[in-house]
């Protein structure tokens, strides 16, 4: 058993305009992907427009039950298929049209969702900006990659604060949380590809004691109980009180623990993408290994038919339950009337991931990584929860609210709470508790910064990624649009001709790595070298044609 698969995350982040409070959230959030394409197309000295998104083949509508949702039926917040559209109106509110963020030669238009030079998409969501990181096969990769999207937030952060000047845009703050605390909660989203030979059925069985519990390891903390926060106290998940069901296909409403969107991103003949919606966005280093680390473990041991028997009676109100006790000592019970607490859950899947490993012989050193330190946070989060505060969001984060109560007498319903809480999870250094913690040395990290900043620019080596990515770094203004299992590119054409291009597809995500595509990268000259070396090697893969 191993934790390498393909896995990736998604953030949504907080927007805010101090100096605009009424500021359309869109239009922000809009603001910040323009900001931060225009910073990437003058690195790459583009000269047309950003790479944009396709949307081809997505199916944001089929449920993993066996059926498909009417778009009739579905909420507009579903149609994730098509793109966001800004009214006139929010265009011109804002002064979009004049923010001097882009060159002449690209009429200044918005952007609303690109493609980044480290295979990352860059988008709009709604009324959030959010970062899809690239396809990664490891846990410590998965933490790497999805710290570069607050490394590129930052750049976008700063980029709107000095170009105000010359704009008149207000300066934009930027969260990595997951609720403003008046009833709206973002996503912290996951992504992991599992054979489509499991049944669902069976990955929703083994998953739903495994989330309601997962949050004592990777929880960020939140000041408030209930989704407007309406009740004093702190709790361990921001999420946990924005969840109804068990299983569905929503996301924003009704929210389900085990969310069924059966959109592969891939062969859908072989591979399915499990969406996981229950989860934080966490900035603490050892909370993000063990998120995609345990849940890797766990989903080896439901295809291995490994799972412990642990059903739980409610699912859902046991991930509240036990997100509302910091203290671990609530118990749930399970339906073979059993009452175990978050940590003892937790340790039902460890100990099945032990029994699983030792008759597979010795386990790779990323799996050791992850196996060893469950057990060890684990072992704390019984004895001596607090001494975690070094290494996981919501320990960290209730230390420092207990400490301000001590010294304040604050009650926990004080707003000056709610801001201590809020601003941790800002992305500016200079103003991020969090990163005021691990700047005191108060907080261990996994990686260091340059390694996170080097991967804001660099794609994964061993994923489709590296190819999607290093096609937008040599070729800008050749791609025209892109997605996670295709590139659309432009070719020269001479003048007077009709326009051509060539659309690679990508349907398996270990394909097209650096190693199988670096000297093809390396030898063309132009986009048309490169598809037609690309074409000679694997020619099922692309496909050329007039455009339009």
């Amino acid at each position: 058993m191993s934790v390498h698969r393909v896995m990736g995350a998604e953030t949504e982040y907080g927007v805010l305009a101090p100096a605009h409070p009424t500021a359309n959230p869109a239009v922000l959030s809009t603001q910040v992907v323009t900001a931060y394409a225009a910073l990437v197309r003058r690195r790459l000295g583009a000269t047309g427009t950003t790479t944009g998104w396709d949307y081809h083949g997505e199916q944001p509508l089929t449920d993993a039950r066996g059926h498909t949702l009417s778009r009739e039926h579905a909420r507009p917040d579903q149609l994730t298929d098509t793109a966001p559209v800004l009214t006139a109106e929010e265009i011109a509110a804002e002064a979009l049209t004049e923010t001097g963020l882009w060159a002449e030669d690209t009429a200044h238009r918005p952007v609303t969702n690109t493609v980044l030079p480290n295979g990352a998409r860059l988008y709009v969501d709604h009324s959030h900006p959010e970062y899809s990181s690239p396809e990664v096969t490891t846990p410590r990769d998965a933490l790497r990659w999805d710290a570069a999207g607050d490394r590129i937030a930052l750049e976008a952060v700063r980029a709107l604060a000095a170009s105000a000047e010359h704009t008149g845009l207000p300066a934009v703050n930027l969260y990595k949380n997951n609720t403003d605390n008046k009833s709206v909660s973002y996503g912290a989203h996951e992504n992991y590809l599992v054979p489509r030979s499991v049944p669902f059925p069976d990955l929703a069985a083994g998953l739903l004691p495994f989330f309601a519990s997962r949050q004592v390891l990777c929880g960020a903390g939140r000041v408030g109980l209930g989704p407007r926060g309406e009740r004093p106290g702190f709790q361990i998940s921001q999420r946990a009180d924005f969840f109804e069901r068990e299983i569905g296909l929503e996301t924003t409403v009704h929210r389900p623990l085990v969310n069924t969107r059966d959109e592969p991103h891939a062969d859908p003949g072989h591979h399915r993408r499990l969406h996981v919606i229950i989860g934080d966005a966490n900035l603490a280093h050892t909370s993000t290994l063990l998120k995609f680390g345990t849940t890797a473990l766990v989903l080896g041991l439901i295809e291995a038919g490994a799972a412990p028997d642990a059903a739980l009676a409610d699912p859902v109100a046991a991930l509240r339950t036990i997100s509302h006790d910091p203290h671990l000592r609530a118990t749930v019970p399970l339906r073979d009337g059993r009452e175990l607490t978050g940590v003892q859950l937790q340790r039902l899947y460890l100990d099945a991931a032990r029994a699983h490993e030792h008759a597979g012989g010795t386990p790779d050193e990323d799996t050791r990584e992850v196996l060893d330190l469950w057990a060890e946070v684990l072992d704390a989060l019984e004895t001596d929860p607090l001494s975690l505060a070094d290494r996981l969001d919501w320990v960290a984060k209730h230390a420092l609210l207990l400490g301000y109560r001590r010294r304040d007498g604050l009650a926990w319903d004080d707003p000056r709470m709610t801001l201590v809480d809020l601003q941790y999870h800002d992305v500016r250094p200079e103003k991020s508790l969090h990163h005021r913690l691990v700047a005191a040395g108060r907080m261990r990290t996994l990686l260091d910064e340059h390694r996170i900043a080097e991967a804001a620019d660099r794609p994964p080596e061993d994923t489709r990624a590296w190819f999607r990515g290093r096609l937008v770094a040599r070729f800008p203004d050749a791609v025209a649009a892109a997605n996670w299992d295709s590139v659309s590119l432009t070719l020269p054409t001479a003048p007077g001709t009709a326009p051509r291009g060539a659309r690679i597809t990508m349907p398996e995500p270990l394909a097209l790595t650096r190693p199988e595509t670096d000297a093809l990268l390396g030898a063309a000259t132009g986009a048309e070298d490169l598809v037609t070396a690309l074409a000679a090697a694997h020619p099922a893969l692309v496909r050329t044609g007039a455009l339009g």
